[in-house]
């Protein structure tokens, strides 16, 4: 067991709250400063963009915890990722609500048009949809009913981060810098998931 995982075991009710509201701050945040009229000149894009950096950066975080079990040798990280994982299908769904219902407002058909029109649009509908099944099946009850296949499922969740930096890319029309460093994290995940691990490397926790 590392310092680290031992540190981590002390209270993990407490830290989980811990984390729990750590993700809920930049929720609360966005909500007082829509309260108070702080959004800037075009409040409805300032929503959509938030919530989507957020549903991104959590769904990172998210992947990370595989790479930080590998490289720390402490697997007790696993235990935060469905968590988080959940707080980034939160936020994307409020991404993708913010879009359709104060965005579009009454004009549904458009939804439809901008997805089949749109490339940006359709892969991050795309990402949505592959989120909403991994969403659904979180619990130990699917884990038990699927078995090997909710493995397989739950692999999804590395197509769907793929397609939401790409969307994030399509979106961005001038300064690529922000999106390209989401994909360079993602990149670095998907490497640490895929090199090998040391034969004594052992997994506590």
């Amino acid at each position: 067991m590392s310092r680290l995982g031992l540190w981590f075991q002390r209270d993990p009710k407490t830290l989980r709250l811990a984390l729990h509201l750590l993700a809920a701050l930049p929720l609360a945040w966005l909500a007082s400063v829509a309260v108070l009229d702080r959004l800037g000149a075009d409040p409805v894009a300032a929503l959509t963009h938030e919530t989507g950096q957020w549903a991104l950066r959590l769904l990172l975080i998210s992947l990370a915890m595989t790479p930080l079990r590998r490289l720390t040798r402490w697997a007790g990280w696993i235990r935060y990722r469905r968590m988080t994982g959940l707080w980034a299908f939160a936020y994307a769904s409020l991404h993708l609500s913010v879009y359709v219902f104060l965005d579009l407002g009454d004009y549904w058909r458009q939804v439809v048009e901008d997805v089949l029109k749109r490339p940006y649009i359709t892969l991050g509908a795309s990402a949505w949809l592959l989120l909403l099944p991994l969403a659904a099946t979180s619990t130990r009850w699917a884990m038990r009913l699927l078995g090997r296949r909710w493995l397989a499922l739950h692999r999804l969740v590395y197509l769907a981060a793929i397609l939401a930096v790409v969307h994030f890319i399509w979106l961005v029309k001038a300064d690529l810098s922000e999106p390209l460093i989401y994909a360079a994290v993602l990149t670095c995940l998907l490497a640490i998931r895929l090199m090998p691990l040391p034969r004594f490397a052992k997994m506590s926790g």
